[in-house]
């Protein structure tokens, strides 16, 4: 019995044996990676980790499939089990360059922005000319807030392969951020003749169309969308967003509803369930959802007016008060915040202070009166902020917080020190510039000012850049000048109400009313005012 036994693990012995070699030599390594990547490349991960793991229970060599499974694993979202897969071991040559470029990607998606640009140097050291890792690199830039530095990866990946979706959806998305949602288009659309069916593309299509006002094309494109990627999660939140474009809010609830958690995390689901629970009527809802925006983006100033909004709906008048009177009493604080604020006061019983706000919203709201921009105070005292500094003073996480505290503190020209240290030291980032600005703005020298803004302008236009580069313009003089960039502006981001509003108060002013009053219908139109 014995030896029947011990002929019996002999015999399974060499057969395993027998199978290792098959699957540890290149030939099958290559036909189970190329199985993997093909159902990779199909959106099927669960089939690519089933075709590894098989390999792997088989006796293939881990560091030879490492990569490969963590790539699996990421794309099907199981960052803690790529986690697992990724940190347990090395790779093999030939699968060290994905294996880095994984774990960047990990990393990117952790929000560790440091740990992933050490593992993509690593990658580039193996694959230089590897597209799929420039666009990596791209996306990390961008996260970063190093906008140039996006660009010119992107354009890298979008060279080494014309034709790959991820680079052309990419370098479209960046030519949105640069140039304005028009001039994006014809990206989206010559990549989409090469890959009609890449879910990448269509998403962001439809999102550019979406923000254009074209509704019934943005439809359209988002139905094939959920044709060729049914579980597509952005195709979801770009169905709750026309809906709710549409008037037809509880659509759009029951649409978002229907995601899970998968939305939970996303700013823009984040700020569209808000309003969403604010207009049914569910205003602790809507004050949960704006306060976690707020804490996760504390520079969204409209998300700040929302939650402010919010919590004076749900009565809690002392917090709107106390949170925001530092913000409203501001040169630049918006109209809306600051009545919110004085209401807010007149329920404490403090008639003085509501007043002030009350005359600075008046001063603010006649007719052609200039909106400048608004400053987010700090959290925290100006000694902290001084040390957090001087411990980190190239870090944008620093020195912004400390900047506005120095503004707050009346103190502009050492502001204006620190924000040009900040610039010099991160000269891709358009926010970097900005903040030059608005410290050279609030020393008085909008001169300076300006040529920050465009510097900042040509990294990156949006509506933020466009509020700074008006009022610097009309303050040195220029206001035909800041009349022709925000025409500009409107041409290609036409849904844009910062924009009609900039230029309504610009011709009011210059009596040109024909034309302003066509913009006030238009704003009317999308239930807005001047």
């Amino acid at each position: 019995m014995a030896e029947r036994r011990r002929r019996f693990t002999f015999a399974v012995l060499a057969l395993l044996a027998g199978a290792m070699p098959a699957l540890a030599d290149a030939p099958a390594l290559d036909a189970v990676r190329g199985k993997a990547r093909a159902a990779l490349a199909r959106r099927d991960p669960i089939s690519a980790e089933v075709a590894l793991r098989s390999a792997l229970r088989q006796g293939a060599p881990a560091d030879a499939l490492r990569a490969d499974l963590g790539a699996a694993l990421l794309a099907r979202g199981a960052r803690g089990e790529a986690h697992a897969v990724l940190d347990d071991g090395g790779f093999t040559p030939d699968s060290a360059a994905l294996g880095w470029r994984m774990r960047g990607e990990l990393a990117l998606a952790d929000g560790r922005l440091g740990d992933a640009g050490k593992a993509f140097d690593q990658a580039l050291r193996q694959t230089p000319d590897d597209a799929e890792l420039w666009v990596a690199i791209a996306r990390l830039r961008f996260t970063g807030g190093e906008q140039a530095q996006a660009v010119v990866a992107a354009h890298r990946a979008v060279a080494l392969a014309p034709r790959n979706p991820r680079a052309l959806a990419l370098r479209g998305a960046l030519v949105r951020e640069q140039f304005g949602l028009r001039a994006a288009l014809p990206w989206f659309e010559a990549a989409l003749r090469i890959h009609p069916g890449d879910p990448d593309l269509l998403v962001e299509y439809a999102a550019t169309l979406g923000d254009i006002g074209a509704n019934r094309a943005t439809l359209v494109v988002v139905r094939k969308l959920v044709e060729v990627d049914p579980g597509n999660i952005r195709a979801r939140y770009l169905q709750a967003v026309i809906a709710a474009r549409a008037g037809k809010d509880d659509l759009a609830r029951a649409i978002l509803q229907r995601t899970g958690s998968a939305l939970r995390d996303m700013p823009a689901a984040m700020l569209l369930s808000g309003v969403l629970e604010f207009r049914a009527g569910n205003i602790h809802a809507a004050s949960g959802l704006f306060d976690r925006l707020v804490r996760l983006q504390p520079d969204n100033l409209q998300a700040q007016q929302l939650l402010a909004r919010a919590l004076a709906r749900e009565g809690d008048r002392r917090q709107v008060a106390w949170r925001w009177d530092s913000v409203a009493r501001q040169p630049f604080a918006p109209p809306y915040l600051q009545v919110t604020v004085a209401r807010a006061w007149q329920t404490l019983g403090q008639p003085e202070r509501a007043r002030s706000l009350l005359t600075a919203s008046a001063l603010r709201t006649r007719p052609g009166a200039m909106q400048p921009i608004a400053t987010i105070p700090p959290d925290l005292p100006l000694p902290v902020l001084a040390q957090r500094y001087r411990d980190a003073p190239n870090s944008a996480a620093t020195a912004v917080p400390y900047v506005r505290g120095l503004l707050l503190a009346n103190q502009p020209g050492e502001a204006r020190g620190v924000a040009d240290r900040l610039r010099a030291a991160n000269p891709g980032a358009s926010e970097a510039w900005l903040l030059a600005g608005d410290a050279a703005m609030m020393a008085g020298d909008p001169r300076a000012a300006l040529g920050q803004y465009q510097r900042g302008a040509a990294i990156r236009f949006n509506e933020p850049v466009l509020r700074r580069l008006d009022a610097a313009l009309r303050a040195t003089g220029q206001g035909a000048a800041a009349d022709a960039m925000t025409a500009r502006y409107l041409a290609q981001n036409p849904a844009s109400l910062v924009a009609m509003r900039l230029l309504a108060a610009s011709w009011r002013r210059a009596g040109r009313d024909a034309e302003a009053r066509a913009i006030a219908r238009a704003l009317a139109a999308r239930g807005q005012v001047i």
